[in-house]
């Protein structure tokens, strides 16, 4: 006889009131079953259909389910298959929420939050800020929820919850976590050598808390385009948290990176881009620039010829010819300003233009679409 298999979506434990989906599957060629459903040890016939599915649309009491298929030709039944026992919950689950930033966040930084789960799968996540309703909930396939670049108006007191079905079974709302922002910035400074934000594959490059007083207690955090705020991996760290050294970068180091303190403070952050395959990049400065001060754009070769001319363009135009290959700003002023994405999938222009709200300096980026070349 051909074997039956019976698989439950979403699989147990469930909880009281949530739809069960139970689904028969034949091994056979043939597709003309009719599906039984049996429940309890007593084996009772519950449901018989043309369709391999069978819903429990509001899950009640622990028991076991089997299921065979029976036809008009032989053979004319399947095997029963094997049971399987829903466990029904009385209680509804309640997530936790956390988030990925202790203390208030500087603006700029991205903000993970986290809402956690311990219940078997199929759910989705939905988050809400100040009040739980339903109408103005963000959803997500995953158990998180990033801002990219938090901004004043993302602070606020923030919830999840989580539901699966149709229609759809929610859980309780977790907790509120609160998000504060502010605009003032640490006694730290994140330090970068080579002291530019693109470089190349597999050059290494050092990040260091820096500052006023003893750095211990900070430690280099990032935000890298897997859409997840960690640490600097353990293995990159020196004698301390505060430095985090990429003696072998990979473009998937390319992210935006800070200091944060144990109780939740924070530099301003720098945006590090890898390249890979490219034998030219653009040497800029990491950290804002003053209005009205000099800048001195560089076109790097990772393997620098004799006689090196460079093309700078901005927004597609060509500005200037260099056969020295740099460009000098004499007065840098806001219409300089431009914005690189460098690869990066999260994005540079939101950071960007966030940090101008609060900061006095002018940041001027990468200008678009440098070209370099060898001079005749």
């Amino acid at each position: 006889l051909p074997r039956a298999a019976l698989r439950a979506e979403p699989e147990s434990p469930v909880f009281t009131g949530e739809a069960v989906t139970l689904k028969c599957y034949i091994e056979s060629d043939s597709k003309y079953w009719t599906y039984q459903w049996y429940k309890g040890n007593n084996s009772t016939l519950v449901y018989q259909s043309q369709t391999n599915t069978f819903t429990i649309s509001s899950a009640a009491d622990q028991d076991q389910y089997w299921c065979r298929g029976v036809r008009d030709d032989k053979p004319t039944s399947s095997h029963l298959s094997i049971p399987i026992t829903l466990t029904v919950k009385a209680e509804r689950p309640k997530p936790e929420l956390t988030s990925s930033h202790k203390g208030a966040a500087l603006i700029g930084n991205p903000v993970v939050l986290y809402c956690k789960l311990d219940q078997s799968a199929g759910w989705k996540f939905y988050w809400s800020k100040h009040t739980q309703n339903p109408k103005n909930e963000i959803k997500t396939e995953t158990p998180s929820y990033t801002i990219r670049s938090v901004s004043v108006s993302d602070r606020g007191q923030y919830r999840c919850r989580a539901g699966r079905g149709d229609p759809v079974y929610y859980t309780h709302y977790s907790d509120a976590v609160w998000i504060g922002v502010t605009g003032t910035t640490a006694p730290v400074t994140l330090m970068v050598f080579p002291r530019r934000s693109q470089h190349f594959y597999y050059e290494a490059v050092i990040l260091s808390c820096e500052g006023q007083g003893d750095p211990t207690g900070w430690r280099v955090r990032r935000y890298t385009d897997r859409e997840r705020v960690s640490d600097c991996p353990s293995h990159r760290r020196s004698n301390t948290e505060s430095t985090c050294s990429l003696s072998s970068p990979y473009p998937s180091d390319t992210g935006v990176y800070w200091c944060e303190s144990e109780s939740g403070g924070s530099s301003n952050p720098v945006n590090i881009t890898v390249h890979y395959g490219s034998n030219v990049i653009l040497e800029s400065p990491v950290h804002p620039v003053p209005e009205g001060d000099p800048l001195t754009l560089r076109c790097l070769y990772h393997t620098k010829p004799s006689n090196l001319a460079a093309e700078f363009y901005k927004d597609g135009s060509l500005l200037q010819t260099q056969t020295t290959g740099e460009m000098t700003i004499r007065t840098v002023s806001k219409s300089d300003e431009d914005v690189s994405d460098s690869g990066a999938s999260f994005s540079v222009l939101s950071l960007l233009s966030s940090l101008m709200a609060v900061s006095p300096y002018l940041l001027v980026s990468i200008i678009l679409g440098v070209k370099c070349y060898r001079a005749r």
